[in-house]
């Protein structure tokens, strides 16, 4: 019997971003990782982190997330993280210009979808996203609910 060694690959989800999806159309998906401090992490995996407010900017030539709520770690001490600070995205180089480009050339934004573990690191997953207006969010709702409906209807004729 074979045993497998290291950590576990599976993907642990921290946090959701459910009203990103909602308010934006998403049209690419990336995966970044984290410049996080200890206490961060420890934090993280109490399953403690806001994604609400939060997106992504370009600072130095590097991508920054701002407005991500990590709490302060429960059993830690005086020297304990600021829970809204910005964290650098490591991404490659090629990647950070490709997104920088399209916020610049299209006008779109970077926003958080998931944060997760994956194999003991955290990970972020963004994406490029429109803004939705009211009538684009209706009709997205409308769609689900249809969508939702045809596949019940096909669920209970196959029975």
């Amino acid at each position: 019997m074979a045993r497998s060694h290291g950590k576990p690959s599976g993907r642990k989800v921290i946090a959701d971003n459910r009203k990103a999806r909602h308010d934006y159309e998403i049209l690419e998906r990336f995966e970044a990782g984290l410049a996080l401090l200890g206490t961060e992490v420890k934090s993280l995996r109490e399953g403690r982190c806001t994604l609400r407010e939060a997106y992504v900017v370009f600072r130095g030539g590097n991508a920054v997330i701002t407005g991500m709520h990590i709490p302060e770690y429960s059993h830690g001490n005086i020297n304990n993280h600021d829970p809204l600070r910005d964290r650098q995205l490591l991404l490659h180089r090629q990647e950070i210009d490709r997104l920088r480009g399209l916020v610049d050339r299209k006008g779109l934004t970077i926003v958080p979808l998931t944060l997760y573990f994956v194999g003991g690191r955290v990970k972020l997953e963004i994406g490029t996203a429109r803004g939705r207006k009211a009538h684009d969010r209706r009709e997205a709702i409308k769609r689900r609910d249809q969508d939702r409906d045809v596949q019940r209807a096909l669920r209970d004729r196959m029975r």
